[in-house]
């Protein structure tokens, strides 16, 4: 298959007749989900007449890059949507409370997170920026979206030059502000090392889930193998250098991470850092062998951490309700098996 990428498009509508300016008028309705053929006050007299008759082709290309095969809503206003892609691989997204959208990078991952579905059968393929940017237009279509996180299905810093690509476009033609842009990692030098060097500087998140290497190592066997003061670290410059505060990523898993070693060590790695962390409540996976912590722990959690100066935040994991932790809805069409609280289909 040929990879859908933004830079082939815009290559396909040059071909077309487009100049510059012209395919930029076309990508920026795209992903602002507007009328192709809208704008300009009179776009039969803007558009060469060429790329005015290949129009009806492209809105059908464009459309297939995602198509929405099932949406799970959940009742805090999130919902999941399972896409299909034109090859007919599975993706998800979720749009977020709040105007947000989670998308995917990758079909499958290569990490391996002993707590997350989505790298449970490896990395299948990576996602061009076309089909990333695809699930914002997709999004946008249903509702309005003004904040995008990369922290679906995939390691963004394993398809790095894709993502990168779809966060430019999404940082100037997409109207999204640079700091409502999430870049979610694991700890990959490439991104702390081009990231700084990027247009559009997105926000960071970092996945760190433990302070203790070994333990974080057994959590996320196929992650890169920095130590987390050197992680926090990298975040830290990072967040200084964007001028915006990087996030630390904590899924909490009952007997694993919630423990006061853990809860010292974060006091003394967090200390002092232009960061904020989020505790993320483990949103179960049958047959994982992992759970979430009571409610109460979770909040004693977050109260020592702010009453020691760590800005923290207890996040509610979004769609935990229909069992739409990220990978489940993929996972389960994979095997075939029943969709739990789906309300709309479209074809795949």
């Amino acid at each position: 298959m040929v990879q859908a990428t933004l830079s082939a498009l815009r290559e396909r509508l040059l071909a077309l007749g487009a100049r510059p300016v012209h395919a930029d008028h076309l990508l920026r309705r795209w992903l602002q989900a507007r009328s192709l053929d809208g704008g300009r006050h009179d776009a039969a007299d803007f558009l060469p007449r060429t790329l005015r008759d290949a129009l009806p082709a492209l809105r059908e290309e464009l459309a297939a890059l995602a198509r929405l095969a099932s949406e799970h809503p959940a009742p805090d206003g999130s919902a999941r949507l399972l896409l299909a892609l034109a090859d007919g691989q599975r993706i998800e997204a979720t749009l977020l409370p709040r105007q947000g959208l989670c998308v995917s990078t990758q079909v499958g991952c290569a990490v391996g997170c002993r707590f997350c579905m989505s790298g449970r059968d490896g990395l299948v393929r990576q996602l061009g920026s076309a089909e990333i940017l695809a699930q914002v237009a997709l999004a946008r279509a249903r509702r309005p979206v003004t904040r995008v996180v990369f922290m679906g299905i995939g390691e963004p810093s394993h398809n790095l030059d894709q993502v990168q690509e779809a966060i430019e476009a999404l940082g100037t033609l997409g109207g999204i502000a640079h700091k409502s842009l999430v870049f979610s990692t694991v700890g990959d030098a490439r991104v702390f090392e081009r990231l700084p060097r990027m247009r559009v500087k997105p926000a960071l998140a970092l996945s760190l889930h433990s302070t203790d290497a070994a333990r974080r190592a057994w959590l996320l066997p196929r992650a890169p193998a920095l130590a987390p003061a050197e992680l926090v670290d990298a975040a830290d410059r990072y967040a200084r250098a964007s001028g915006y505060p990087a996030q630390i990523q904590w899924t909490l898993l009952a007997g694993i991470n919630d423990g006061d070693d853990e809860l010292q060590g974060l006091k003394q790695l967090l200390a002092g850092r232009h960061l904020m962390l989020n505790l993320i409540p483990y949103n179960r996976v049958e047959g994982s062998g992992f759970e979430r912590p009571g409610w109460d722990r979770a909040v004693a959690m977050t109260r020592a951490l702010n009453a020691a100066g760590i800005l923290t935040r207890l996040r509610r994991s979004a769609a935990q309700e229909v069992q739409g932790g990220c990978g489940q809805l993929r996972a389960r069409s994979v095997r075939g098996e029943a969709e739990p609280s789906r309300t709309s289909a479209a074809p795949a």
